[in-house]
């Protein structure tokens, strides 16, 4: 099943049990589509990187609602978050992400911090699922001055 499709699904269950949350939630997600292509004809892949973007953009907001002390905000986006990461492919743990970013920088050849840049897209190029901000941060661990 396609992710419109699922979409679709999840939309008209949610309807029918009166979830508001995750109604707005798939209406975005669908929406986000639809923005893209009119009639909704992207890959799957593509989707996925567009609700990945989406994704990025809400935690940055659960940051920012939870330095303000804004709990009720910090909470609809926690749940908005679980529900965006059903349509989003599974990320690595933290061990397998260490694993792939060590793969990576003998992969690249990188020998310092200033070669993060391979490496980073060599780890890209192969995991699209890897968080990306954990796997810069590890690979300039791994990476000497």
């Amino acid at each position: 099943m396609t992710i419109p499709e699922q979409l679709n699904n999840g939309i008209k269950e949610a309807m029918r049990s009166g979830d508001k949350l995750r109604l707005e939630t798939l209406r975005m997600l669908k929406s986000k589509i639809l923005a893209v292509d009119a009639r909704g004809n992207i890959p799957d892949t593509e989707i996925q990187k567009l609700f990945k973007t989406y994704y990025g953009s809400l935690q940055e907001a659960l940051e920012q609602a939870q330095s303000l002390n804004r709990t009720d905000v910090a909470e609809k986006l926690k749940s908005e978050l679980a529900i965006i990461q059903e349509f989003l492919p599974k990320a690595p743990s933290a061990e397998e992400t260490k694993n792939i970013v060590q793969q990576a920088i003998s992969e690249s050849g990188a020998k310092t911090k200033k070669d993060l840049g391979l490496v980073m897209k060599s780890i890209m190029k192969t995991n699209s699922a890897v968080d990306g901000k954990l796997a810069r941060d590890l690979a300039s661990q791994l990476l000497p001055d």
